[in-house]
């Protein structure tokens, strides 16, 4: 396949140099010491699974310089969704898919009205991946996961290619038959992570240890659960409490990006995580009260410290 990663970071970096390595004609968009390092010393990959480095991989910080692919991974900053879909022209010919690999909801619809509902694939990735310095990928644990899908369930060619072409690279991919419920059922965990262990300023550990902490955690995911059901996303009425097993299980010191950014006073996806569950709840009517607390009060820090 020909593919265009539109944003370098953790997820495009390290999936885009697993595709490249696997044999697939690979081109990524990037910008600032990021671009100049993947430009003067390539992309490297550090990971459990075996490190990898592209010497001179196609990167550009213009996507009309790459031209017509196969398909376009977009892996940017939530709040950059709507610019870098904008910017995806030069990249779409006739049969041009889009998928993209970002947290939350809402992304699949912005890209649905920017280049068409067509052209748009369902994704969900699993990984902790970031840039440790410019060039450089850093991928933490042996999790790796796409999960891929038509909206119609349907197994087409374009979606068989993606998934071949993950194997080639070793990506550990499965093929969602619901790919907007799984979106959702990854919605549901992250929007109780990353709100909690922002809000607290802790490790999930002692989050779900406090009785207290625990039944606001629980209450984060049963709102996002709620207000799935109300828009026709068939998620079990008990899927929170299962999701918060879930939890039980991973390590104590596990955090989100979310609570690394705000210790690192980076910017908060914030808006697009609580606050778009707080939007849809008042479109249905489902009141959402723990991740209004979450969005209200993590609104002084949304913007970054050098905002």
């Amino acid at each position: 396949m020909r593919i265009a990663m539109m944003g370098t970071g953790g997820v495009g970096g390290y999936f885009g140099g697993r595709l490249a390595h696997g044999g697939h004609d690979v081109a990524f968009v990037a910008r600032g010491r990021h671009l100049e390092a993947l430009r003067s010393k390539g992309l490297q990959v550090r990971s459990p699974l075996g490190d990898l480095h592209l010497p001179a991989p196609v990167v550009t910080d213009d996507p009309a310089e790459i031209g017509p692919v196969d398909l376009v991974v977009l892996g940017v900053k939530l709040w950059d969704t709507e610019e870098a879909a904008a910017s995806l022209a030069p990249l779409l010919g006739e049969g041009t898919a889009v998928v993209s690999f970002q947290n939350g909801v809402r992304k699949d619809e912005v890209l649905a009205r920017v280049v068409g509902a067509e052209r748009v694939l369902g994704g969900v990735c699993y990984i902790a991946a970031t840039i440790a310095e410019p060039g450089v990928i850093e991928h933490s644990g042996p999790m790796q996961k796409l999960v891929i899908g038509e909206f119609d369930g349907h197994l087409s060619p374009r979606l068989a290619a993606l998934r071949d072409a993950c194997i080639d690279g070793g990506i550990d991919v499965e093929v969602s038959e619901q790919i907007e419920r799984t979106t959702w059922e990854k919605f549901v965990f992250l929007v109780g992570m990353s709100g909690t262990t922002s809000l607290a300023r802790a490790t999930i550990g002692p989050i779900r240890e406090h009785p207290r902490s625990r039944a606001f955690l629980l209450d984060t995911m049963d709102e996002v659960v709620r207000v799935a059901r109300a828009r026709g996303v068939a998620l079990p009425t008990g899927y929170a409490a299962d999701r918060l097993a879930f939890i039980d299980s991973v390590p104590a010191a596990m955090t989100s990006s979310m609570h690394r950014d705000l210790d690192r006073g980076n910017r908060l996806e914030v808006d697009w995580l609580s606050g778009d569950v707080v939007a849809r709840g008042v479109e249905h009517g489902v009141p959402t009260p723990a991740n209004r607390a979450i969005a209200d009060l993590l609104a002084v820090h949304a913007e970054g410290a050098d905002r």
